[in-house]
């Protein structure tokens, strides 16, 4: 449902009694969310990537901050803002925060090992688009305990709400990974992806980088090249930009370039095995 502002969704649902829940994608708003966490109790907040796989990650992932009144300045901050993607909000039962916090942290990874990647429910606009293309009755799957969930798409602010708050299994097919993404999209989603695990996990080699390249732009050939391989899954985009950060020049040697005939996979394989040659001899 279209919504004037989302103040007018705010109020609604405080004269339902129920709690507002802020989804925060903290990457690029570490002031407001330094900001919220002060003085709060620890059951009022989450790190969602905590307690799962992806744990390291939790410094930069999302987080689920219950608001209280004292909120007005960094919430009206980021409402006067959505053109920054910073994420969500969401109301639900005073006793439903931690089922809320397990029930997207069941959702965070996709896919099979050792191709899984990292779906952005704390993205709006991933959210948005998951919304406007599940029929009513898979919302409770998507949405869990939520009541209901405000965020911007475009120039407006959207409202949805979810006929059967509560826990539900996470379906064998669910309806929000079938939504096509754009590929301008997809392809930006993976170099944030990337950006993020560069800094996470190879954090002083991709500072090194970062002094003599654009890291985006970098980011940006790197991407293009593996596509270009035929290199799709998330473990081979991540072979190549941890090997390219491991040499002087940031780019990979030239006989590991595909050969005339050769298959992707094989390309790949041959690749690895390469690289594991040239660690035994610690030449890389």
């Amino acid at each position: 449902m279209k919504l004037p502002s989302p103040v007018q969704w705010i109020e609604a649902q405080r004269k339902r009694g129920h709690e507002l829940c802020l989804m925060l994608d903290t990457f690029d708003h570490k002031p407001v969310l330094q900001t919220l966490l002060k003085d709060r109790t620890h059951d009022r907040y989450s790190s969602l990537y905590s307690q799962t796989p992806i744990a390291e990650l939790a410094g930069i992932g999302p987080f689920l901050i219950m608001l209280d009144s004292g909120d007005t300045q960094p919430l009206t901050e980021l409402l006067n803002s959505p053109e920054r993607h910073w994420g969500w909000l969401v109301s639900i039962a005073a006793q439903d925060f931690p089922a809320l916090v397990q029930h997207w942290r069941e959702r965070i990874l996709v896919g099979q090992r050792p191709d899984q990647g990292i779906y952005r429910f704390h993205d709006n606009r991933v959210l948005g688009r998951a919304l406007s293309s599940m029929p009513p009755e898979a919302r409770p799957a998507y949405l869990g305990p939520a009541h209901s969930v405000c965020y911007a798409q475009g120039e407006h602010w959207l409202s949805a709400d979810n006929r059967a708050p509560g826990q539900h299994p996470l379906p064998e097919q669910p309806h929000w990974l079938q939504v096509p993404v754009p590929p301008e999209q997809r392809a930006r989603i993976r170099e944030t992806n990337a950006h993020r695990f560069l800094l996470a996990h190879h954090q002083v080699a991709y500072l090194q980088l970062a002094e003599h390249r654009d890291p985006f732009d970098w980011l940006r050939l790197q991407r293009g090249r593996a596509e270009g391989w035929g290199w799709h899954a998330p473990r081979q985009l991540e072979f190549l930009l941890v090997s390219s950060l491991s040499t002087p020049e940031f780019e990979i040697p030239m006989q590991w370039h595909p050969r005339v005939y050769e298959e992707p996979s094989e390309h790949f394989e041959r690749v690895c095995q390469e690289a594991k040659l040239l660690q035994g001899k610690g030449i890389a």
